[in-house]
């Protein structure tokens, strides 16, 4: 599969079927069929505008949609996205609110390159941001990085790691969402290494696979049956002709889409119909529940080849974080040289990608840090989404990481506003 022309027929398909939703919507609904008072017309104009929309977002970057915050004062603050860090791969982004001091709290969210954007974090940007500066990870879409621009790896994102840390300063608070969590706690172990004085205050993972073979899930049970050439072979292609990373090899986002979808395809094509049907009694609107969850989860991208590959490789099948084994730029990261950043693990107990247990195993391997810098929190009755965006995070975990990150930078027990809660 790895030919241009595998990665060229999905975009066709993608775009053909956008047509198609748009022709419909364009066709039914010329003014002079409403004289005709055939139900057919309003339901065909609906498929149309779903279908049409359902296929546009599979190649749009979702804005961040974070135009201001109340500040203490009452009066709103407009949030600027500002580059601090510009990389091939990926860029640190700062949420800067204007006419307001710098916090006490400096927390970079490091967003998961996992498939979706960066923006799938959003409201967890947002409910930090009255309460912190906050930074995130924004990586970039792998079909839009030309191929002179090297490769990418695991290696590579921890090094990004390392690098975006070290731009931020010693007082930076670290919280790693689902799939960079072993990586983050690499870059760490990294600094702690060669430059101690750049390590975090503290590091928060919250869902992600330190040891994916800690507790079995529809993911790690994947890793295990699947063999690396099989792997290769079925997921990696090569960019087409349309966009600038022409003939990278990549793990296509829409490729990627068609899994996420077929695992709950049965609930995912009720949502289509209900929406299809909502839309022609005139019930739907542009931002909806349907359209709000639906435009960030079919918003995918592609991730680089190597990335992809050495992640299921070094993370899943070998382990090499869980054996604390893992080797960055020829050099061997010992997680016990992890001495004074304060760490913390969240899970969710019902969490079917990192099932509880894959995250707390990150304390463990700790060897050099002390019991009272640890910390663990496993959220009841939460899924995956649940930990890091949903109501478990704004009522519950929030909080408790915000107190967890006044106790490492040496602040009393600081007022956490719950405003986003409610």
């Amino acid at each position: 599969m790895k030919y241009m022309f595998t990665y060229d027929l999905m975009e066709s398909a993608r775009n053909t079927n956008e047509w198609l939703g748009a022709s419909a919507r364009a066709f039914a609904s010329y003014p002079a069929f409403a004289l005709s008072m055939n139900p057919m017309l309003p339901l065909m104009a609906a498929w149309g505008e779903v279908t049409e929309r359902t296929f546009s977002r599979m190649i749009a970057k979702p804005d961040w949609g974070i135009r201001s915050i109340v500040g203490p004062d009452g009066q709103d603050h407009i949030v600027d996205v500002k580059p601090v860090v510009e990389k091939p791969f990926g860029n640190l982004i700062q949420f800067f609110v204007r006419r307001r001091s710098p916090m006490a709290r400096k927390i970079l969210l490091i967003a998961p390159m996992s498939g979706h954007y960066a923006t799938l974090l959003r409201s967890t940007v947002a409910s930090l941001l009255p309460d912190a500066d906050v930074f995130v990870t924004d990586w970039h879409n792998a079909r839009d990085i030309p191929v002179s621009a090297g490769k990418f790896d695991v290696e590579d994102y921890t090094l990004y790691l390392a690098e975006f840390m070290k731009a931020l300063g010693p007082d930076t608070h670290v919280i790693a969402v689902c799939q960079p969590a072993p990586l983050a706690l690499a870059a760490t172990a990294y600094l702690a290494a060669e430059d101690p004085e750049a390590q975090p205050k503290s590091l928060v993972l919250i869902g992600g696979p330190v040891d994916p073979d800690a507790a079995a899930t529809e993911v790690t049970d994947f890793g295990r049956r699947i063999t690396m050439g099989q792997l290769e072979h079925l997921a990696v292609q090569r960019v087409g002709f349309k966009y600038k990373g022409a003939g990278r090899m990549v793990y296509p986002g829409l490729l990627q889409l068609q899994s996420f979808i077929a695992m709950n395809a049965e609930r995912h094509g009720k949502a289509f119909s209900e929406q299809v049907f909502r839309t022609a009694r005139g019930e739907a609107s542009d931002h909806d529940a349907h359209n709000r969850f639906y435009d960030e989860y079919l918003a995918v991208m592609d991730m680089t080849a190597e990335f992809y590959l050495s992640t299921v490789e070094r993370i899943f099948k070998k382990r090499e974080i869980a054996t604390n084994a893992f080797v960055v730029a020829g050099r061997t990261v010992d997680l016990g040289a992890i001495t004074r950043v304060s760490v913390m693990t969240v899970e969710g107990a019902n969490d079917d990608i990192s099932a509880p247990g894959q995250c707390v195993a990150a304390l463990k391997l700790l060897t050099g840090l002390s019991d009272d810098k640890k910390g663990q929190h496993l959220e009841p009755d939460a899924g995956h989404y649940g930990i890091f965006a949903g109501r478990s995070w704004r009522l519950n975990i929030r909080p408790l990481v915000l107190n967890f990150i006044d106790r490492a930078g040496g602040k009393a027990k600081a007022k956490i506003a719950l405003a986003s809660a409610q």
